[in-house]
Parts: C-alpha cells; sequence; structure tokens
C-alpha cells in the first residue's frame, strides 16, 4: 500500500495540483486510514477493501474528532480511491457513495472597521519593523488575501506604480489583486526604509516581508504580531490573519461590492463559498437596525 500512497502523492501534486498544505493532509489522512485497514482488518491489498471497512473507520473518527475533520478524511479518502479505480488497483469504488456529515455553518469574526484603525494606530511606525507591520496589515486587509499568500509574496510580484500584486493562491493558481492607496504608501515607505534595514546582506532573499533576523516571516510570526497589536489596541475579541481576510469581504458587501467581484478578489473557485459574506452582512444590517430604529422593537405595554 505505501507504493499506492507514493503514486498518490504524484498524482496529487501533478495532476491534481494542489498546493503543499493540502496534498500533505490528504497523505496523512490516508497513511491513518491504511493502518487502520491493516490493523483491524488485515486488509493491504486495495482490492479487498469493502463498503463496511470505510463505514468502521468512519465510525472510529466520530468517537475522536469533528465533523470538520471527518468531512476532510472523508474527502481524502473518496479521493484515493478514485485514483485507485484510474489506475485500475481496483474494480468498484466503494468510497464514492459515501456523503460527507452535515456541518454546523459557523460565521466568521469580524472587526468593525475602527477595530482594524485602532490596531494600524497600535504600531510603533519608527523602527523598520513597525514599518514592516504597517504594510502587512495594509496589504492584508486591503487586498484580502489568505496569510499564505501574503509571506509568499516576492519584491517582483509588487506592482506598486499600478497598484496590485500578483499572488499564488491554492493549488498554486496564480491571480492579479489590487492594492489600496493606503497599502501603496505602507509597501513603498518599508521597502525603502524598513526591509533594507532587515535584509541580511549574506543572506539576500526575494521575499517582500522579513523578520528581524532577515528571513522570510513566517505564519507562526505574523500571528504573534497581530495577538500582540490586538491587546495593545484593546480589542477583546479573537483577532487572526483570517479575522482581516474576513473583515475585508464584509466591509466590501456592506460598501455594495456585488458578490462575483468579490469571489474574483478573494480567489474563491465556488461562489457559495463567497456566500457565507452575505450572511455576515446581513446579520450586522439588522444588529444596527435593532439598535437606532425607533420601531425596531416592541415598546413593553402594560396590561390591561
Amino acid at each position: 500500500m505505501k507504493y499506492l500512497i507514493k503514486d498518490f502523492e504524484y498524482y496529487l501534486i501533478k495532476e491534481r495540483g494542489l498546493s503543499p498544505n493540502t496534498y500533505s493532509a490528504y497523505l496523512s489522512d490516508i497513511r491513518e486510514y491504511a493502518l487502520f485497514l491493516k490493523r483491524y482488518h488485515q486488509v493491504e491489498n486495495p482490492k479487498k477493501i469493502e463498503r463496511k471497512h470505510i463505514e468502521g473507520f468512519l465510525k472510529s473518527l466520530k468517537r475522536r474528532v469533528t465533523t470538520k475533520t471527518i468531512a476532510r478524511k472523508l474527502a481524502s479518502i473518496k479521493s484515493f480511491h478514485h485514483f485507485l479505480l484510474l489506475e485500475k488497483e481496483i474494480d468498484v469504488d466503494y468510497a464514492k457513495p459515501f456523503e460527507a456529515p452535515k456541518q454546523k455553518k459557523t460565521l466568521p469574526k469580524v472587526l468593525a472597521v475602527d477595530e482594524v484603525v485602532a490596531l494600524l494606530e497600535a504600531i510603533d511606525r519608527a523602527k523598520p519593523l513597525g514599518l514592516r507591520n504597517v504594510a502587512l496589515l495594509e496589504l492584508i486587509y486591503g487586498s484580502g488575501l489568505r496569510v499564505s499568500e501574503l509571506l509568499s509574496i516576492e519584491i517582483e510580484d509588487i506592482h506598486l506604480n499600478n497598484a496590485y500584486v500578483r499572488v499564488r493562491g491554492k493549488g498554486d493558481k496564480e491571480r492579479i489583486v489590487p492594492i489600496s492607496d493606503m497599502a501603496v504608501i505602507a509597501l513603498r515607505k518599508y521597502i525603502v526604509h524598513g526591509r533594507n534595514a532587515l535584509l541580511d546582506p549574506l543572506k539576500k532573499t526575494n521575499v517582500l516581508f522579513l523578520n528581524q533576523k532577515g528571513k522570510g516571516l513566517s505564519r507562526q510570526g505574523f500571528f504573534k504580531v497581530l495577538q500582540k497589536l490586538a491587546e495593545k489596541a484593546g480589542i477583546e475579541s479573537a483577532c487572526s490573519p483570517h479575522t482581516l481576510r474576513h473583515s475585508f469581504a464584509t466591509h466590501l458587501l456592506e460598501n455594495g461590492l456585488d458578490l462575483r467581484t468579490l469571489q474574483m478578489l478573494l480567489g474563491h473557485e465556488d461562489i457559495s463559498t463567497t456566500q457565507i459574506y452575505t450572511h455576515i452582512s446581513q446579520k450586522q444590517i439588522k444588529s444596527v437596525y435593532d439598535r437606532t430604529h425607533p420601531r425596531a422593537k416592541k415598546e413593553e405595554k402594560d396590561e390591561v
């Protein structure tokens, strides 16, 4: 089975074009699945896998992981079985009829506009790291980038005169995203006065955002920066890089941007993924309406 899993890895990378994070998760799921088949059913030949074996694996997951994780693992299994069928390693795809468990939809957290401003105002702009942090926040909030897209940007990807950035999204797909005027200003200051001060002349890199050691800033590093700024700004709600992406999307919809354009900006393949932001906007609109309209809530009347 391990040789088939290795071939499956090649299939995910070369034919499916999945990102490293995604195919790594798929491979981890399939190794767990293969171990279950071997340990509990003595199955190592894929031709001997039956529906009951898949059912048994999914049932074993229910006791220890969330429905979201089960859905992802099932997606990995379905992809693996489809691959086995293509390679004629199995005659019947027993995984195909399985449906992912229904998940409770939760609305992503967003910041108010004044909270985003408070984050930016909490930055000490007198230092190179401060200039970097302003550029980071202005770009991720101003363009709605995923954190992986933001931190993989290289110098040649930024086009400040034309106010756009080329980013590599999921599946290594490229797209062009506009940059806000404030982000252009922040990026110019960072590149000229901040990045050169952080850059290690002996270890030159094309990555745009650097840490204090002159290396590319990591996800964990950016998360820590954001947490410190949120604490300094007095923001009590959860704040992560993804919160800024959600805030970007919600604030644009609230100001009249159409859903299709937002889909392109965010790099969503399916518009149903983008539609969750309409629910956020509607919820916030209702909240504002309830607070401000004189006839929004019933007045308590004395009993007659």
